[in-house]
C-alpha cells in the first residue's frame, strides 16, 4: 500500500476493517491505483434521463456489458450503476473491477421543483453482487431533503456495519434555490459538508461557479476574502468544506460536451485545486468506444501527474 493511500485511510479511523478494505480496493484499483486519485464510470443515466437520451448517441451503450468493458479497459477505479445494469453484467465481469451499487434513483417522467429519489436497491443487493460500496443521492435544497437525509443515514449505518463504503451524490436542487444556485460556490460547499456530516466516505459534487446564492454567505465570503475567482480556487474551497480535505471529494463530469479540450480544462482545474478525481458518465459512454478510451486516458494522465 502506498503512503498516500495509508494517509487517506487514516482519515476514517471510526470504520471497521471491512469498510477500510473496500475503500482500499477503490483507491488501489486501475491505472490511478495508489495515487489517491479516482476516476469512476457512473451509468445511472438510463434510469435518471431515459434510455434514448442516454444511449442513442452511442448505441452500443444500450448494452449493460458495454459499460463494464469500458470501465475495465480504461483502467477506472470503479464502475457505478443501478441494480439492473449491475445484475445484467456482473457474472461476466466478476472480480475485474470494484462495483458501486446505486441504491436510490429518480426519473424525469414527472418534473418536480422539489425532487426526491426512490429506494431502488438494498445493502443486501450490494453484498450479493460483490460490490465494495453503495451510492446514494441527496438533494440539499429540496423540500424532501430531510427525508433523504434520514434514508441516507439508515443506509450508511447498515452499509458500514456490513463492511461497505458509502459514496454520496450531493446535488443541490429544489424550489428554494435558483438555477444558478444549484452550482453556487456556497451551496456546493454546503452540500459537500452535509454529505460528510451524514457519514459519506466519498462525496460527489458538481463543479461550482463563483456565484454566491445566500446573502448571509456572501457577507462571509467577502469579509474573509475567500478566494473563488478561478476554477482551482473553487475546487480547493469545496475540498476544504469536506472536513479540511479529510474526506474524498470527486467532481461530476457534467453534461455531455463535444469539445474534448473544454472538458479537459475542467479536469486540470480539479487537479490543480486538489480534488480527488472525477466521476465521468455521459462524457465517456456517449462517445464512441475508441474516443472514450482516448479521453479517459488523457484524464488519467492529468491526475497521475
Amino acid at each position: 500500500m502506498t503512503p498516500r493511500v495509508e494517509e487517506i485511510l487514516g482519515w476514517y479511523g471510526a470504520e471497521n476493517p471491512g469498510v477500510l478494505t473496500n475503500l482500499s480496493r477503490l483507491l488501489n484499483h486501475g491505472r490511478l491505483g495508489g495515487t489517491g486519485k479516482l476516476v469512476i464510470l457512473p451509468v445511472d443515466q438510463g434510469f435518471e434521463h431515459g434510455p434514448a437520451r442516454s444511449f442513442a448517441p452511442n448505441p452500443p451503450a444500450y448494452d449493460p456489458r458495454y459499460h463494464f468493458q469500458l470501465a475495465i479497459e480504461a483502467g477506472c477505479n470503479a464502475y457505478a450503476a443501478p441494480l439492473g445494469f449491475i445484475e445484467a453484467g456482473v457474472r461476466d465481469f466478476a472480480g475485474q473491477i470494484p462495483l458501486i451499487l446505486k441504491a436510490n434513483d429518480s426519473d424525469v417522467l414527472h418534473e418536480d421543483k422539489d425532487p426526491s429519489q426512490a429506494l431502488t436497491a438494498s445493502v443486501d443487493d450490494a453484498l450479493r453482487l460483490g460490490c465494495c460500496a453503495i451510492g446514494f443521492t441527496i438533494y440539499p435544497g429540496s423540500a424532501h431533503e430531510t427525508q433523504m437525509y434520514g434514508q441516507l443515514r439508515a443506509y450508511a449505518e447498515e452499509a458500514k456495519r456490513r463492511g461497505l463504503a458509502v459514496v454520496v451524490w450531493s446535488y443541490p436542487r429544489g424550489s428554494s434555490l435558483s438555477k444558478d444556485g444549484e452550482t453556487a460556490i456556497d451551496v456546493v460547499g454546503y452540500a459537500a459538508q452535509i454529505a460528510a456530516q451524514l457519514g459519506a466516505h466519498i462525496i460527489k459534487v458538481k463543479l461550482p461557479t463563483s456565484h454566491i446564492e445566500q446573502d448571509a454567505a456572501r457577507k462571509i465570503y467577502e469579509e474573509q476574502k475567500i478566494p473563488i475567482s478561478t476554477g482551482p480556487d473553487r475546487v480547493r474551497h469545496i475540498v476544504q468544506c469536506a472536513f479540511a480535505g479529510r474526506r474524498i471529494v470527486i467532481f461530476s463530469g457534467g453534461a455531455a460536451v463535444s469539445d474534448d479540450e473544454t472538458f479537459l480544462s475542467e479536469i486540470r482545474d480539479i487537479h490543480a485545486g486538489g480534488g480527488f478525481g472525477s466521476i465521468i458518465g455521459r462524457n465517456s459512454f456517449q462517445r464512441t468506444r475508441d474516443h472514450a478510451l482516448r479521453l479517459l486516458d488523457q484524464v488519467m494522465t492529468i491526475y497521475a501527474c
